[in-house]
């Protein structure tokens, strides 16, 4: 098994990567580049895809996915559309709902991120049901969007399922630490070590990131900075903590203006990290939209919640009379428990102290080298239940 190791991680292997330029005969459906990055005038495009869908034709329509994906995978890694939401009274009307939720979230003590510190922006986790919930019209005329379908399905294809998270950075918010996102990005250097490279590669073709400026962002508002190109770095999940590599991101990022109703897109493998919004009055608000490839899961319904329940007492007592080792036990365990900390509430479950939640395997195998007794896992795997949104029962 090939696997990338921290250790390996030069800055010199980033810069070679990095040593290269946006060929504008690449994307020439882009009306410009900026920094690098193409940027695309989206009323522009839709009299053209309108003109071409009178004709009966889908040519265009089908260069600009395939561009698009060029750019993601082997150009910049990002790019901008100009007007992607042209009713800016759509959005307003979201934004307001967006403020009302967090209003509310405030007032039950909703706070924390896994970026920041809590308190110090609001965060929305799950604004995609909750927008749904509270009013659907307004979320099928934001969702109805044709620039987020089409980025999604140029990236994922047709099956794709979206999921977001609202982003109000107040002014004086500080910048996060460059990163990379979903899902190997929530791993910490030492656990993204131990997937083979391959799913390093994978991992950026599961999802796409989006975000939704839901106000204008000028630059000192901090807008998202981000190192073009730098989605090809092969140890590009391992490198987070690495004060060389921090380096060179806040030297040589770019960041990028938008405008109310822009958005961005870019492979969630690239290196970004949001700004310092140093603006005096602009609540800087996106909508993070992570889109998420329809093929993440498993070929059947399996619940690991009853089974790891059934088989921890088991495992206990093939541990006590030695007939499993600490290896074999971890190993069936493994074959049995939840060891993905996603999907859960993010309202119920936030990744306070870390990128990501505990895992039900995770707590499972603490459990049993702890020792503790089957009625103590269960308590603690009931509020996981709660948290996660599992059934505990199904059809025998």
């Amino acid at each position: 098994m090939a696997l990338l190791r921290a250790t390996d991680a030069c800055l010199d292997d980033l810069l070679r990567v990095l040593d290269q330029h946006t060929d504008p005969a690449d994307c020439p459906l882009a009306t410009h580049l900026q920094d690098d990055v193409p940027v695309y005038d989206c009323a522009a495009l839709r009299e053209r895809l309108a003109a071409e869908g009178n004709a009966g034709t889908t040519s265009l329509r089908d260069a600009l996915m395939a561009e698009w994906t060029q750019v993601w995978e082997h150009g910049a890694g990002i790019v901008v559309l100009q007007g992607a939401f042209a009713d800016e009274a759509v959005v307003d009307a979201v934004t307001t709902r967006f403020q009302q939720i967090i209003a509310r979230e405030r007032l039950r003590g909703a706070v924390g991120d896994h970026f920041a510190a809590a308190g110090a922006n609001d965060r929305v986790w799950n604004a995609l049901e909750k927008l749904c919930l509270a009013d659907p019209a307004l979320f099928a005329r934001y969702y109805a969007n044709d620039m987020v379908a089409l980025a999604s399905e140029a990236w994922l294809g047709p099956a794709y399922q979206i999921t977001s998270q609202v982003n109000n950075v107040r002014p004086g918010g500080a910048a996060q630490t460059p990163h990379r996102d979903y899902h190997l990005g929530f791993c910490t250097p030492a656990q993204a070590e131990r997937y083979p490279a391959h799913v390093h590669r994978l991992s950026p073709m599961l999802t796409l990131q989006g975000a939704v400026a839901h106000v204008d962002m000028p630059l000192e508002s901090g807008p998202t900075l981000y190192l073009p190109h730098s989605q090809k770095y092969s140890h590009g999940y391992l490198v987070a903590d690495r004060e060389e590599f921090r380096d060179h991101f806040g030297r040589h990022r770019v960041q990028l203006p938008l405008h109310k109703g822009d958005a961005v897109f870019f492979n969630p493998a690239l290196l970004h990290a949001a700004g310092t919004n140093r603006s005096s009055d602009t609540q800087r608000m996106a909508n993070l939209l992570q889109v998420s490839s329809a093929f993440g899961r498993a070929m059947e319904t399996v619940n690991r919640d009853r089974m790891t329940r059934q088989l921890y007492p088991a495992l206990q007592t093939l541990r006590a009379d030695g007939a499993l080792t600490e290896d074999e036990a971890d190993r069936a365990l493994t074959a049995c428990a939840e060891g993905y900390a996603f999907p859960t509430d993010l309202d119920l479950d936030p990744p306070l102290g870390g990128l990501a939640p505990e895992s039900p395997q995770a707590v499972a195998r603490r459990a049993l080298r702890e020792g503790w007794s089957a009625q103590r896992l269960e308590e603690v795997l009931d509020t996981m239940v709660t948290r996660r949104g599992v059934q505990t029962g199904m059809p025998s």
